[in-house]
């Protein structure tokens, strides 16, 4: 197992300003997002385009009810959400867990290395893949915007 490798010495670490850029700057990009879908209401027509796969097949493509998702994430609807898209819920959670430790380790000084194992991919590739299958099933209709 290897060791974890210690902070760089405080002289030749950048300032903390400096080393917040990054994460905040991620965080500001999210909370515009956010607040603009909060603003414009995708349930109401003509202001997003349709999915593509949807529109083509008729099948929903696992980002299909995304926006309402986070539409209703941000009027605090945590019900409403998880109805439109429950894996764009779930994504959300895991986003602000991944930003928050990325925080941590920017204030301690911390390097920051993602290395993602080639399981953890396959797996979150295979619930996305089963994810999508059911919810265009009659039994995953439960799943479906």
């Amino acid at each position: 197992m290897p060791v974890p490798a210690a902070p760089p010495p405080a002289a030749a670490r950048p300032p903390l300003a400096r080393r917040l850029l990054s994460p905040l700057g991620t965080l500001t990009g999210v909370v515009a997002a956010f607040t603009y879908v909060g603003l414009v209401d995708p349930n109401e027509s003509g202001h997003y385009p349709v999915c593509p796969l949807l529109s083509m097949t008729g099948l929903y493509c696992p980002g299909c009810g995304g926006l309402r998702s986070a539409h209703a994430v941000a009027h605090g609807d945590l019900a409403a959400a998880l109805g439109a898209n429950a894996l764009a819920v779930v994504g959300y959670g895991v986003f602000a867990v991944v930003w928050f430790i990325w925080l941590i380790r920017v204030v301690r000084g911390r390097p920051v290395h993602v290395s993602v194992p080639p399981f953890l991919g396959w797996a979150v590739g295979a619930v996305i893949l089963v994810f999508t299958v059911v919810r265009n099933l009659p039994f995953g209709s439960s799943l479906a915007p």
